[in-house]
Order: structure tokens, then sequence, then C-alpha cells
């Protein structure tokens, strides 16, 4: 059986308890046994390199130095991790080996809640197959990203926020590999009601199930 853990904690804005227990019921209904810990003090246990899985929660928050060193090696030997909004793509902010498994950072969300596209780039693949792009309600998050990444979806900013950004188009849902271990990420998912979108919770579904080892 796939073993996954869950880590959540941090900001509590984003509702990682919730959240958390929506992605735990999701995980095994899809055969996974999983394992909900607040904080990051698991990550350093070395049970984690036994594991399929791992899903952090923690926006913004702290991880220590011996966390993320027993976290990036287990990734890199090939246990899976995958990842939403601020819980993984603005978690451990000072953590620039965290971001690099990530592969991105997020820095701004002009005009905060607002009603964005998300066009589907790579609807060939596997994780976004009969999903065609669809109108989001939501932080439309701009990030720093790896050039590594395969992106799935994006989206494009219109400038009526900040206008320097007008036309500028951002990865929205992408994969990657670190060492052996596989990536996945979507910027979607502010609060716990956004898994009440079905293309949303398809495509974090998906990744978390490919992302497994």
């Amino acid at each position: 059986m796939r073993e996954a853990l869950i880590v959540w904690g941090g900001w509590s804005g984003h509702e990682p308890q919730e959240c958390a227990e929506i992605i735990k019921t999701m995980l095994e209904e899809d055969g996974f046994k999983v394992y909900l810990e607040h904080g990051t003090e698991a990550l350093a246990d070395p049970s984690v390199h036994d594991l399929s899985l791992v899903v952090p929660i923690m926006t913004m928050s702290k991880i220590e130095k011996e966390e993320v060193k027993n976290l990036a090696t287990a990734i890199e030997s090939g246990v899976g991790i995958a990842g939403y909004h601020g819980g993984a793509g603005d978690a451990f902010r000072d953590s620039v080996d965290y971001q690099f498994i990530i592969g991105g950072q997020w820095v701004a969300h002009p005009g905060n809640i607002i009603d964005y596209t998300v066009n589907v780039t790579r609807p060939d693949d596997p994780l976004m197959e009969g999903i065609a792009d669809f109108p989001y309600t939501s932080e439309q998050y701009y990030m720093h990203v790896d050039p590594s990444n395969e992106v799935l979806a994006t989206t494009k900013f219109t400038g009526e926020h900040a206008y320097w950004i007008d036309g500028v188009v951002m990865p929205v849902v992408w994969k990657r590999k670190y060492g052996k271990g596989r990536v996945f990420y979507s910027s979607l998912g502010h609060q716990a009601k956004e898994f009440d979108v079905p293309q949303m919770k398809t495509i974090f579904r998906r990744g978390a199930n490919w992302a497994a080892r």
C-alpha cells in the first residue's frame, strides 16, 4: 500500500487543517494509507524515506535545516511531493533548498481575490486529460519559477491591478523531477472551498497520484 504524509500548519488564512482533511480523504479513496502531522518535525524522521508521497500545507512557516535536508534526500531518492497554492508555493520563504525542490516561489497576487482564466497548455498530458480552459475566482499567483518545470497550465495577467505586468503569462500547474522524485505543483486553492471546483480538485488529485512513488 502506498503511504502518504501530509504536514500542515502555517498561516491559518489558507485553512490548512481543513484542506489537510480534504486531501487525506481524497488520497484514502485512491488507496493510500495517510498520516497527518501538525508542523514540520515529522520531516526529519528517517521514515520519510519509506513513503510514496509528501504533501506540504505550510504557508510561510519555518523549516529546520535537518528537516529540509532529510526531505530533499528522500525526494531525490524517489519519494514524491505534491503541493498547491501557498501551502507549498509560499512555504519556508527562507529555505532556498525547499524552493529548489518545488520549482517556484510566490511573490504577489495583484488584486487579491479576482476572476481570471486558467489556460490548459498541455491537453495531451494525462494530468490534464479532458480539462479545457476554465474560469477561476481566487488569488492569481505571480511566482518566480524554475525554467526546468514542465508547465501544464498558465494564466495571463491583465495589468488591471499592476499595470507593469500586463500580458505576462504565468505558470499555474507544473510537474518536474528532483533527482528520482516526482514533484507536482498547482497554484490553485486559496481556501478549502476551492476543492469544490471540479477542475481544481481533479488536477490536484491526478498530480498527487502521478507524483507518488
